[in-house]
């Protein structure tokens, strides 16, 4: 992207911000177009589920690190799922993301219009008198935007027309104050062991299980004793005995080993239970982008894995795809097993189907079958494997439930009729079912493959992202995202407690 190609416009008199919308991250103020002249001013239209307005993220917060006093970047939040309208979500999100940059609620879609913006992420460019310049749809990196600012900032401050006054707002605070864990995003139990993605604090806990199982309110198993804490709260790419990570979120157990998926650091790591050693099984620390670097094996937003015989199964959210890493995951055994790379709901061959944002995936007890979960078409759907240990696809992707990528909703039902929000994680049941973590509408569900449909099976979290069925034990842990907390749910009461964590040091 170059700079003429933003700047192809004539520019225009930017539309004042409507009146009576929500801001957060400004202390309350409601911002005008007038309060920042003297900026150059980024609207970042966006949606926090997009994984594609994740990817912006961090570079826009690189550009503000590199022009503090130049720029001002606004978050236009214009959501696209009922529950992304709502403040006390996107503030979560916002905190969750770390997105410290002042952020309007356009839920009504009013800025979204007179900006006449089409597509998320889309940024539009105000220059310091107030007049648009240009926009751009979909991912960039800062070092595309960098020239862009500095030609701005060399046009308008010889003629006085740059404030470089900090414009700074103190964040707003979690709307629920974590605890032990903060916004943990997946959970895996492997016999009585348990490993937890504490994805805010950017680490990941391992333990035992402990309690009288089948006794008691509830059921037991409700407390977690910790033995090994991978990270240090400090977001990082680090392996060996001092490992870091950014953003931990999918976990799998294979043997003595947790396989990791370590979202912002765009990597699959590996945990060694027996000596604590991290080592990077796939990805850079980079996201994938071009051919080049897909060679070089560098992955995208790696959501969360499986493994199935000797290949680990990872729901790449970036590209819209499940990929294999063969043999325990060296550069030259990824493999993509389903997706194309486009985004949508179609079904057929699996190199040719179109997934969306898969961000959930489970096996079947025997590894031949998997099922996830495609955020972004608020769907489960499902493909076959006919060798388990090389990771090869077979047959075709079918979905079970799921319809459109804007059919959305809160409702049992078949396959035609059932409607899901966002759904972000799933687990394999005893009965043949799956259990879905239908996020966005705080609730699990029950989806049967066979007879395609949902049934709504216990609510009240706070958009869950991941769960796993205790085998045995009729107990489903529940990644309670916003919630700050690992719940367990007693399968034969729906008794709903919270994991007691011991030997976890403060993040």
């Amino acid at each position: 992207m170059a700079v003429h190609e933003i700047l192809a416009t004539p520019p225009v008199r930017a539309p004042a911000f409507p009146a009576n919308l929500d801001w957060i991250n400004t202390a309350g103020e409601a911002l005008t177009l007038d309060r920042l002249r003297g900026k150059i001013v980024l609207l970042d239209f966006w949606s926090y589920g997009c994984i594609n307005c994740q990817h912006v993220i961090p570079q826009l917060r690189e550009l503000e690190h590199r022009f503090p006093a130049e720029l001002a970047i606004i978050g236009v939040h214009s959501g696209k799922y009922t529950a992304e309208r709502e403040t006390a979500r996107i503030r979560s999100a916002a905190r969750r993301l770390g997105v410290m940059h002042p952020i309007v609620n356009d839920r009504q879609y009013r800025i979204w219009r007179s900006f006449a913006v089409r597509a998320w992420p889309t940024l539009v460019f105000v220059d310091p008198a107030g007049a648009v310049l240009g926009s751009h749809a979909g991912e960039f990196t800062a070092e595309m935007l960098a020239p862009l600012v500095e030609r701005l900032i060399a046009t308008h401050d010889p003629r006085g027309e740059i404030d470089r006054q900090l414009l700074a707002f103190p964040p707003d605070a979690d709307p629920v104050p974590p605890g032990t864990l903060r916004y943990p995003a997946k959970v895996a139990v492997h016999g009585d062991l348990i490993a937890v993605a504490d994805t805010g604090h950017h680490r990941v806990l391992v333990g035992s299980l402990t309690g009288v199982y089948g006794e008691g309110r509830g059921g037991g198993g409700r407390r977690m004793v910790v033995t090994h804490v991978v990270g240090d709260g400090v977001p990082g790419f680090a392996d060996g005995l001092e490992a870091r990570f950014n953003s931990p979120a999918g976990v799998a157990f294979q043997g003595e080993t947790v396989y990791i998926a370590d979202i912002e650091n765009h990597a699959v790591r590996a945990l060694n239970l027996t000596s604590g050693d991290v080592r990077t099984v796939a990805g850079t620390g980079h996201q994938l982008r071009t051919r080049r670097e897909r060679t070089a094996g560098a992955l995208s937003s790696p959501w969360d894995v499986a493994v199935a015989g000797d290949a680990v199964y990872v729901a790449m959210a970036g590209t819209h795809q499940i990929w294999s890493l063969r043999g325990g995951g060296a550069h030259s055994g990824a493999d993509v097993v389903a997706g194309s790379g486009g985004e949508d709901i179609t079904d057929g061959p699996a190199g040719d189907a179109l997934l969306a944002q898969p961000m959930g995936l489970t096996p079947s007890p025997d590894g031949g079958r998997f099922y996830f979960v495609d955020a972004e078409s608020s769907s489960v759907r499902t493909f076959a494997v006919d060798d388990p240990d090389a990771g090869r696809p077979t047959g075709e992707v079918r979905t079970i439930v799921g319809t459109g990528l804007f059919d959305f909703g809160d409702r049992d039902g078949d396959s035609e009729t059932a409607r899901l929000q966002h759904p972000q994680g799933i687990a394999i049941h005893p009965s043949g079912r799956v259990l879905v973590a239908d996020t966005y509408n705080d609730a699990v569900k029950w989806v049967d493959p066979i007879a395609r449909t949902a049934e709504t099976f216990i609510r009240g979290f706070r958009e869950p992202g991941g769960l796993a069925h205790h085998a045995g034990r009729e107990l489903l842990y529940v990644a309670d995202t916003n919630a700050h907390r690992i719940a367990v749910v007693d399968e034969r009461t729906g008794v709903v407690s919270s994991l007691e964590i011991a030997g976890a040091p403060a993040a």
